[in-house]
């Protein structure tokens, strides 16, 4: 967007979308049977033997001082000892967290003191101020990819260790090659860099592959506009127009630099130790598997369409395929020609397709898979946030409420047409599916403007599949202590 164009965003806001109906199990939402996983896993094991390039794709710019939030709470009051169940959790089981060990030596070498002393001393802060200052472990300023999550018997874990791993056990290609791209910060980048070169040839031989990791930036020509109060330009105090990073959804400008056939999208916070790593595994090689198979039969069919001379027997199996496998309807598809068919089946087909792993609501309901109707009439399914909801509309929002799952960023897409030819993935983004939020800067309120988001309205119109996948998969790590539930430990 230029910048008249986002700061009339601002004036007249977004379109919510329109939903027809929630997804679920049975209408947008694919429940996998044993017998289908099997499958799929032969199919993607199979994919893997042939010379497609897979890569797996990892946001990781974020900071990890929100983790630390009740702890830099904490520092800042006027208590000496914890008075709040989130500190004192932290305090009482402390030596459970994998950087312990890191941390004891700080406070010995900067205090003279171990951890255990400190506490008996009543010097709590001084132990979280050697975790989250530059004097200590600087884990308030560090990105969350490079703090220590795991303990093993031989070694401590950060997620970009864990995101090798798991790259090394589900997308290692027939040349042993596994293809790992994080996007980082500028600020960071030399840090990743410097860490993945110090355990990368030890996990290269433990894992009998080839690791070619790269990294890359939110690009500063993403960055949107701020405004004020009355909708005009946000200037600083001296005068300068005030930019700020676009949000997750600048990344499909980094996705859409990629060459690779097949692409796996997960967050850097969710990870998982090794004892866990089977059902995570498991399942991404499922929603794999459904993908290429779902891929082939998109890419035979836009062959056969081609033939402008197609049968209608042909037309009718595509239009079957279209609405039951990938759950994209056109109530009115009968009042079409036959060549009015052929074309729409064409541009229905020929786009970029993802599988997205769906997870039960385990807590609130929130934004999440839904189907929607797109402008051209047909209906598809999407995921939707809820800024995208009109919570205005008791409809809208009782659809909300009634949606039984949630998306933990659980995609693996497909990226290439039946040709072998890189989609343009800008083409394919809805620009009216940003949002706007309140911020601060220097004390001032300001509106952000995000752009649509990565797995949102940046990948609006592209082939979308539902698959249900276990809540085990999902172990997200927002809070310090959320390293001490079982999953992590």
């Amino acid at each position: 967007m230029q910048v008249a164009e986002q700061l009339n965003a601002f004036r007249t806001g977004f379109p919510f979308l329109n939903i027809v109906n929630t997804a679920e199990i049975g209408n947008g939402i694919t429940k996998v049977s044993s017998e289908n996983a099997r499958f799929f896993h032969e199919k993607w094991d199979n994919y893997l033997k042939t010379d497609a390039s897979v890569l797996k794709f990892v946001p990781a710019s974020g900071a990890a001082s929100r983790m630390f939030k009740d702890l830099f709470e904490f520092l800042e009051s006027d208590e000496n000892e914890p008075n709040k169940l989130f500190v004192e959790k932290f305090f009482d089981e402390i030596e459970k967290f994998a950087f312990f060990t890191a941390l004891n030596e700080m406070c010995l070498t900067n205090e003279g003191k171990s951890i255990a002393d400190l506490i008996e001393s009543k010097k709590h802060k001084i132990v979280i101020e050697n975790l989250l200052s530059e004097k200590g472990l600087n884990y308030g300023f560090l990105p969350k990819g490079l703090l220590l999550f795991h303990s093993y018997t031989n070694e401590k874990r950060t997620p970009v260790k864990e995101h090798l791993v798991e790259a090394a056990l589900y997308a290692t290609s027939k040349t042993g090659k596994s293809n790992v791209h994080f996007t980082v910060s500028k600020e960071h980048r030399a840090l990743f860099e410097k860490h993945i070169g110090d355990f990368l040839d030890l996990y290269e031989k433990k894992y009998n592959t080839s690791f070619s990791v790269d990294f890359s930036e939110q690009k500063p020509s993403t960055d949107t506009v701020a405004a004020d109060a009355n909708n005009e330009l946000f200037r600083d105090e001296n005068g300068e127009i005030t930019f700020r990073p676009g949000g997750h959804g600048a990344l499909i400008e980094n996705l859409n630099d990629l060459n690779a056939d097949i692409i796996f999208i997960k967050n850097i916070d969710n990870v998982v130790p090794d004892a866990m790593k089977d059902k995570t595994v498991s399942y991404k090689k499922l929603i794999a598997g459904m993908l290429v198979d779902l891929q082939k039969r998109a890419f035979d069919f836009l062959q056969k369409l081609e033939n402008k001379e197609i049968e209608q027997a042909d037309l009718n199996e595509i239009v079957e395929f279209c609405s039951k496998d990938l759950n994209n309807f056109y109530p009115n598809i009968e009042k079409l020609s036959h060549e009015e068919l052929r074309v729409y089946l064409i541009g229905k087909l020929n786009r970029p397709m993802r599988v997205c792993g769906m997870v039960k609501n385990a807590g609130e309901p929130g934004g999440g898979p839904f189907l929607i109707e797109n402008s051209d009439g047909s209906i598809a399914p999407q995921i939707l946030e809820s800024s995208q909801i009109n919570m205005n509309n008791p409809t809208d929002k009782a659809k909300m409420l009634r949606s039984t799952h949630f998306n933990p960023v659980d995609l693996v897409c497909a990226v290439k047409n039946y040709k072998g030819e890189k989609f343009d993935l800008l083409k394919f983004v809805d620009k009216n599916a940003g949002f706007i939020s309140s911020k601060s800067k220097n004390g001032k309120e300001l509106k952000a403007l995000e752009l649509p988001g990565l797995w949102n309205g940046a990948m609006s119109d592209w082939n979308t599949v539902f698959v249900e996948v276990p809540i085990e998969t999902f172990n997200p790590v927002k809070t310090v202590n959320d390293l001490l539930r079982a999953e992590h430990q």
